[in-house]
């Protein structure tokens, strides 16, 4: 039992022993095991962090990139609307008003009313959230945010390093569209909508030219106190104002300027004021804003009225500003809320917040209104003169046969206003006082016809009456050479020389004869007819242009006779054969002479008045009172109201511009045609020019040489001449006491008379019997071939032998000329006095002649052998300053010449071939 027992316990102590082997290898085992498994814990652990590591740097880095591209989108955006704003509102549409000044646009542009704030876009990251907080960006207070996100970034793995810095966003203005686009309607507190009022009125009026914005103003509660800064404008008709009972008219009148622009200006062609200004590049009616500043309960036809000015308004240049009435939204209609602070609302901005720019100071309104009216008040500047002209490639493409016909400028609805002369009207009267511009409308017509019609279908003849050079720029000069092709005849400073503007008539009168008869010869009754029966030949339409024309009527004598008949007579037959007259004047009310003649009137029925013209439109008609500057009124039909059609001229007195174009077209001239003839009255011609000069030639022994003595006062520059032939009286006597003009004479004649003998041909004694022409007669003498020289000492000696010569039975074998200077001071008593009274008498015929300078008409008398001796020995004579009584005896008939002396001109009389004297003006032969 007790073996058995200890049996049992051995037993049981060797299964414990085993069991405890068996739990310690377990354990053993269990133990490795654990130990592997934190083994491989860790290194699990390890990876993890690491990933988690690298998932944290890539999030980093990602959130990096999202904040930088978050930052330069944004700065993009905002920069790409400052931009656009700065494109939208350009210079005084947008500018700050520190530095704001008035700067006319091209177009219509949008007004800045504010700037706008532009929100934050959270982004989910402490970091950006806590640079939001605080920096430039930083939303406004109040704004929900999302919370900082959890777990790695509480483990310390959020990124290090400080915070990227963020730029300032540029500035986005808020604009609000008004002319050309629509109407705004201003609500809010009432001191910052009268700024805002002011605001927008100042940046329109400062982005168009002066007189562009015509603000019409309604304030029945403050009766136009908030529009009090603008009063300059009043005087100028820039601003009107509308009482408290006028609302009802103020709103008819508009809608009635809505209809006549549909009707009269768009027409149907286009569909708004900008859509014609965009493609024609002309405005022609000025933009109307109307501000109503409050008004009572409106009656059903006033909303109606209203409600039409905001659907159709805009469109015709109508535009609405409007505080304190109700307005329902619509297209075209911009609300502004005005509010203190970051408060305001413009509707065109949606939901974004908006602060208000304060108001422009009153000081810049008044001084700017003051400058705008100033310039309204002394008119419009003109447009340039390229908008008369034809495109380069069309100039000179227009036939004459019919009419001539060409744009003056521009109408009030910018539309080309087309004048034409032809059959009718055929010719033109222009009036303006001193400084309205006629000289710069004459320019822009003269330029227009000239772009478009050729040299051969058009001639100017161009005469300027008043002192000065207008037409001067037409003709060749020092400084430029070029000419315009089509001008033939140049007359300036010729307000002393009414003879010229009779020798122009005189020569139109030749060129109608001319033509007359070409049309008879062909059987036809114009020059259009003309023209195709005769194409070879030379037949362009002729405009000629007299201004100041008054002084060539002026007086009751012998010229104004002749030139109102001769005027007349063109008026009334040239329209048919192409010939055309316009007339200038400051003032048309004193010509006696052309509005005696009522037949002549009627036939300018093109009628022009420049700004305060008198007279020239009919009697009722007061169109030209209220014209601004460069500005005229044409009428085609004699002056009829009806019939008026008001013009801007353009600056065509530039001379850079006109200049311009006379060039281009001088470039394109015909080879064979020559410059014009200038006629300037304050010009002594010089005789080594004169065509008649430069064309003698020498000859063996010339039949019937001719002494020239100055250049006439006519179109072709021809000069006066006598012809010293072998005849009685073939003797030529200068008269006056005028020592330079007398010498002239003489050295003219001598040089001419040389010019036409070979060396030896002729005999020349030049006698010198007055000191103060002693200079002038060597010069001569010095000149002269064969040319002896005598004076007190030895004349007798010529006068002696000159006799002799005169009566000899034999033939002269050459011809003699003999000059005296001063004749009448001939020393020796009778017998000198006797000598040459035998020499005048009877040398011509033996070709001795006499070419002398008496001091007075009645010293060469006495010469003749006094009062009651025979004046035929003298058959012409030059008189200087003579009274024309005092020619009266070698005057034929019984008159004498109308003739009053005037410094350099002189009258000639040859009684061989003239009827009457001609004016002449002694050539300058230093």
């Amino acid at each position: 039992m007790a073996e058995s027992t200890k049996q049992r316990v051995m037993e049981i102590r060797a299964g414990l022993s085993h069991a405890l082997g068996a739990a310690q290898t377990a354990l053993e085992i269990a133990q490795q095991a654990a130990a592997a498994a934190d083994e491989r814990r860790r290194r699990v652990t390890g990876a993890v962090t690491a990933r988690r590591r690298k998932l944290a740097a890539a999030r980093d880095e990602r959130i990096s990139e999202i904040d930088e591209w978050h930052d330069t989108e944004l700065a993009a955006l905002a920069g790409a609307a400052a931009a656009a704003a700065d494109r939208a509102a350009p210079g005084a549409a947008g500018e700050p008003w520190h530095s704001w000044e008035p700067t006319p646009l091209p177009r219509a542009a949008e007004l800045r009313v504010g700037r706008l704030l532009l929100p934050e876009a959270p982004i989910p990251h402490p970091e950006r959230t806590r640079r939001a907080e605080t920096g430039p960006w930083a939303t406004a207070p109040g704004t929900p945010r999302e919370p900082a996100p959890e777990g790695p970034a509480a483990d310390g793995l959020a990124p290090e390093g400080p915070a990227t810095e963020v730029a300032d966003p540029p500035e986005v203005p808020a604009l609000v569209p008004l002319l050309d686009h629509g109407h705004i309607v201003i609500g809010g507190d009432d001191r910052l909508a009268d700024e805002l009022v002011a605001s927008l009125l100042l940046r329109a009026l400062g982005t168009s030219e002066p007189g562009r914005v015509r603000i019409i103003g309604y304030d029945p509660e403050h009766l136009g106190g908030g529009l009090a800064g603008f009063a300059p404008l009043a005087g100028a008709g820039v601003l009107t104002f509308s009482g408290p009972s006028e609302l009802p008219g103020l709103l008819e009148d508009l809608v009635g300027h809505v209809r006549r622009i549909n009707e009269k200006v768009l027409a149907g062609e286009y569909t708004s004021l900008r859509e014609l200004h965009a493609a024609t590049k002309r405005r022609p009616e000025p933009w109307r804003v109307a501000v109503l500043l409050g008004a009572p309960e409106l009656s059903r036809h006033e909303r109606s009225q209203l409600d039409r000015l905001l659907r159709s308004g805009a469109a015709c240049g109508v535009h609405l500003v409007i505080r304190g009435i109700a307005v329902d939204p619509g297209p075209g209609i911009e609300f502004v809320h005005a509010a203190a602070g970051d408060d305001a609302r413009v509707s065109g901005a949606g939901d974004l917040p908006v602060r208000l720019d304060r108001g422009p100071w009153p000081e810049l309104v008044t001084a700017t209104c003051r400058q705008i009216a100033e310039t309204v008040a002394a008119g419009p500047a003109p447009v340039a003169l390229d908008s008369l002209l034809p495109e380069p490639g069309d100039e000179w493409r227009q036939s004459s046969a019919a009419a001539l016909t060409a744009p003056l400028g521009d109408s009030p609805q910018g539309s080309p206003v087309q004048v034409t002369l032809s059959d009718y009207p055929p010719h033109a009267l222009i009036a303006g006082p001193s400084g309205t511009g006629k000289t710069n409308f004459i320019y822009a017509w003269l330029g227009a016809l000239a772009a478009r019609y050729s040299p051969e279908e058009l001639a100017f003849y161009l005469l300027d009456f008043k002192e000065g050079v207008s037409f001067a720029r037409f003709a060749p000069g020092r400084r430029d050479p070029s000419w315009l092709p089509h001008v033939r005849l140049v007359g300036v400073n010729v307000n002393t020389d009414r003879e010229f503007g009779l020798a122009l008539l005189r020569f139109l009168s030749g060129e109608l004869r001319r033509r007359a008869d070409a049309a008879k010869q062909h059987e036809v009754t114009n020059l259009a007819e003309l023209r195709a029966e005769d194409p070879e030949g030379s037949w362009p339409r002729i405009v000629a242009v007299v201004d100041e024309f008054q002084v060539l009527l002026a007086g009751r004598d012998a010229v104004a006779a002749e030139a109102v008949d001769l005027l007349e007579d063109l008026a009334r037959r040239g329209r048919s054969q192409g010939i055309h007259l316009v007339l200038a004047s400051q003032d048309i009310s004193g010509i006696e002479a052309l509005w005696g003649r009522p037949a002549l009137v009627a036939q300018f029925s093109l009628r022009i008045a420049l700004p305060k013209a008198r007279r020239v439109l009919a009697e009722q008609n007061n169109a030209a009172d209220t014209l601004p500057r460069y500005h005229a009124v044409v009428n085609a039909d004699s002056g009829a109201a009806e019939a008026n059609r008001v013009v801007r001229v353009p600056a065509a007195g530039d001379r850079d511009q006109w200049s311009a174009l006379q060039h281009r077209l001088w470039r394109r001239r015909p080879a064979e045609l020559g410059p014009p003839r200038l006629f300037d009255g304050d010009v002594v011609p010089r005789l080594a020019e004169s065509p008649d000069f430069r064309g003698l030639r020498a000859s063996e022994s010339p039949a019937a040489p001719i002494a020239l003595l100055g250049e006439t006062i006519d179109v072709t520059a021809r000069s006066a001449r006598t012809v010293l032939r072998r005849a009685p009286g073939r003797n030529l006597a200068v008269l006056g006491t005028r020592v330079d003009e007398a010498c002239a004479v003489l050295a003219t004649a001598g040089r001419s008379l040389a010019a036409q003998f070979p060396p030896e041909g002729a005999r020349f004694s030049v006698v010198c019997l007055d000191q103060d022409a002693r200079a002038a007669a060597e010069a001569l003498h010095a000149r002269l071939p064969e040319c002896g020289w005598y004076d007190t000492e030895n004349v007798d000696w010529l006068l002696e032998d000159a006799a002799a010569e005169a009566t000899a039975a034999w033939p002269a074998d050459r011809p003699h000329f003999i000059l005296i200077y001063a004749a009448d001071a001939l020393p020796g008593g009778r017998t000198a006095a006797d000598q040459l009274r035998t020499v005048l008498r009877q040398g011509p015929e033996r070709r001795l002649h006499v070419l002398g300078w008496w001091r007075g008409a009645g010293l060469l008398r006495d010469s003749l052998g006094g009062q009651a001796s025979r004046t035929d020995p003298i058959g012409a004579w030059v008189a200087l300053d003579v009274h024309g009584s005092e020619l009266a005896p070698y005057y034929p008939g019984t008159g004498a010449p109308n003739w009053y002396p005037r410094p350099w001109r002189a009258l000639h009389f040859d009684r061989s071939v003239h009827r009457g004297a001609e004016v002449i003006i002694p050539y300058g032969t230093s």
